[in-house]
């Protein structure tokens, strides 16, 4: 109610205090660094001045005692300012010098040590962390639970799922996956997208131009677009050069977007590799350099350093810059089987840190020794090491031509080698081996409830009589004789249209679908294009999916392009010198066939349905031999589907050589 009268100027007093610990100390930037402590408040900052004289050691590394938050702003603004013998205090709970600005018994910590002293066992769920709320009964409860309460999920409109509630429409709530962004013009790329508006600019930019990293044409480096064109970016900084957002990082100096005291995202994902990279000396082994400059340079820091978080990359690649474990394929085959593993493994192959080698099949390799080694009788582990090193495996390796296993392969090794186990397994428990089992015992177990895989155990069986280890036996080989599904020309056409001119839909998601539906292409096929298979002239954009190029329409020429200019994965090394026109989640390698047909299935097109309405039609319009140069097909399958299709070529040449003669 009475406040105290003090007619000193407050910049004067902060500047003799500061003096005295730092001489020489420039007084205006003293004066600058309180006027930003409390721009609005010149009485607040009287009392940030009372509380440095009575106790200036918070200068000089005890500000965790400061009675005013203000007084740790004053204090990172001091040292950002490069003022010498300031010093930012340190969490006096982790020591960790990160921001302080919290009270807890008399003394500023940090959020984490907050949310560790407030820590109580949920109610729901028994996880003991910082509530969130508490229910009725005064109980706590955890961030998760609070979300996932139903009382606080409604059903989606669009999805139909049970989730929180972003915005309200006439129809209905719609959940934040499924929330409706406005189709209109990017002023970057000039592309017809869905955008969000830019907060520096105000103007719409579409969300490839938002996650583009690029080199602004101002200043030349790398960074996220704001504004300018596609051949022409500009960068934050350069776009709005506002020295009270952009604020220069303390390491590198560069203006960044600093909510927090303390580096770039940049130069701490740098100084995070350095730590869990470098030897006992304190450099970095030279087989680890390049993963260093990859991550260090990678386009996404936050992406990168998500990454480096996880427990396991994070301890993995510390005993691997250590020494502790070899920078081989088979110590990482030492580790427990899991996807991070798998991801570790491709980044370090698409560095060059480690040689590339055939994952899929030395994942069949892997299962085909489990599987016999688990088999119960000898002569069974025996019949199946044979067939699946002899045969199973000499065949995909003849079949993949040096090529790496695509993933359907494996799963047709894996089926064939299950197919003969579950024969073996059934003939023990009948007391006979494949020596002494005869017609009739097997046609008892292909009628009988418990057989499985009935078509692949016919290979089985087939290869066990070329081998003379069966006799006596007939299991014939089943006939292709069509497609089974109905064909619908009108819903694939239907569908060709809707991708041809949907723009709401992702570029990607709409080329791999025209490549299914126009030309038959499998999603395996799809997946491993590359981006050398399209050749642009200047009359036309041509696609080779054979030895064949094929000329695309004008609508899909544009989309492949696109494609092949902006292609890009989610992987923490989002941009290497991949050559796949649809990279996946690892670096350096392709989206799986299964992601690609999920990807399909989820724009509603039936994939085996639709594959084989369009090569159905295909084949009543060209030869087989044209038909198998241009789709990437085998003759042999081309003939089976121009048989099926009725198609009539069998007077092809001829009528080619009388047309030729009469010409001549």
């Amino acid at each position: 109610m009475c406040p105290d009268t003090d007619d000193r100027d407050p910049a004067t007093v902060a500047h003799e205090l500061i003096a005295a610990i730092v001489p020489g100390a420039d007084r205006d930037v003293v004066a600058e660094a309180l006027r930003r402590t409390a721009p609005h408040r010149p009485h607040y900052r009287q009392r940030v001045v009372w509380a440095l004289e009575e106790n200036p050691r918070l200068l000089t590394g005890e500000g965790y005692l400061a009675p005013h938050r203000a007084i740790l702003r004053f204090i990172d603004l001091l040292h950002e300012a490069g003022v010498a013998g300031i010093a930012r205090p340190a969490c006096p709970r982790c020591h960790r010098v990160v921001r302080i600005d919290k009270p807890l018994d008399g003394q500023r910590v940090c959020r984490n040590c907050i949310a560790k002293s407030r820590i109580e066992e949920c109610v729901r769920c028994g996880a003991r962390r910082e509530p969130a709320t508490r229910d009725d009964q005064e109980r706590p409860l955890c961030p998760n639970c609070l979300i996932t309460d139903p009382a606080n999920l409604e059903i989606c409109i669009v999805c139909g799922k049970s989730r929180m509630v972003n915005s309200r429409t006439a129809d209905g709530p719609i959940c934040p996956n499924c929330r409706p962004l406005p189709i209109v013009l990017c002023t970057i790329c000039g592309h017809t997208a869905p955008c969000t508006l830019s907060k520096l600019t105000g103007l719409p930019r579409c969300g490839g131009c938002r996650q583009r990293q690029v080199h602004c044409t101002v200043c030349g480096r790398l960074r996220g677009i704001h504004s300018g064109t596609a051949d022409a970016p500009v960068c934050g900084p350069c776009t709005t050069p506002d020295a009270e957002l952009w604020r220069p990082c303390p390491t590198c100096g560069q203006a960044e977007r600093l909510h927090a005291p303390g580096p770039c995202p940049r130069c701490t994902l740098k100084q995070r590799l350095h730590e869990l990279l470098a030897d006992g000396t304190g450099a970095i082994p030279p087989k680890l350099q390049p993963l260093h400059d990859a991550l260090a340079s990678s386009e996404r820091a936050a992406t990168a350093m998500s990454w480096l978080s996880k427990g396991i990359v994070s301890t993995v690649l510390s005993d691997l810059g250590s020494g502790r474990r070899p920078l081989t394929h088979e110590a990482l085959d030492e580790l427990p089987e899991s996807k991070v593993i798998e991801h570790i493994r491709s980044v370090l192959v698409a560095t060059e840190a480690l040689p590339k080698r055939d994952e899929q099949m030395v994942r069949l390799e892997r299962h085909v020794k489990d599987l016999v080694t688990s088999h119960a009788t000898a002569e069974g582990r025996k019949i199946l090491h044979r067939y699946a090193t002899w045969h199973l495996l000499r065949w995909l390796r003849r079949r993949s031509r040096g090529k790496e296993t695509t993933y359907y392969q494996l799963q047709v090794a894996r089926q064939h080698l299950r197919a003969g186990v579950y024969l073996l397994d059934w003939l023990a428990g009948q007391n006979l081996t494949l020596a002494t089992c005869r017609q009739t015992d097997l046609e008892r177990w292909m009628t009988s409830e418990d057989a499985s895989l009935r078509q692949e155990a016919g290979h089985f069986v087939r290869w066990a009589l070329a081998q003379k280890i069966a006799r006596d036996l007939s299991f014939p080989a089943a006939r292709w004789n069509g497609p089974s599904q109905p064909m619908d020309d009108e819903a694939r056409w239907a569908t060709a249209r809707r991708l041809l001119h949907d723009d709401t839909l992702k570029p990607e998601d709409r080329l791999a679908g025209l490549l299914l539906l126009l030309y038959a292409q499998w999603p395996a096929a799809i997946s491993r294009l590359t981006v050398d298979r399209i050749e642009e002239t200047e009359r036309a954009v041509r696609i080779r999916f054979g030895a064949v190029p094929v000329e695309l329409p004008a609508l899909v020429a544009e989309l492949a392009l696109r494609q092949a200019e902006s292609r890009r994965s989610h992987a923490v090394l989002g941009r290497t010198a991949s050559p796949w026109l649809f990279p996946g989640g690892q670096p350096g390698r392709p989206i799986s066939a299964w992601a690609m047909g999920e990807r399909l299935r989820k724009l509603g097109i039936r994939l085996a349905e639709t594959r084989s309405t369009a090569l159905f039609q295909l084949a009543t319009e060209l030869p087989a031999a044209v038909l198998a140069r241009t789709l990437g097909i085998d003759i042999t399958v081309a003939v089976k589907w121009q048989r099926a299709a009725a198609g009539d070529w069998g007077a092809y040449a001829a009528d080619v050589s009388r047309r030729l003669s009469r010409q001549n």
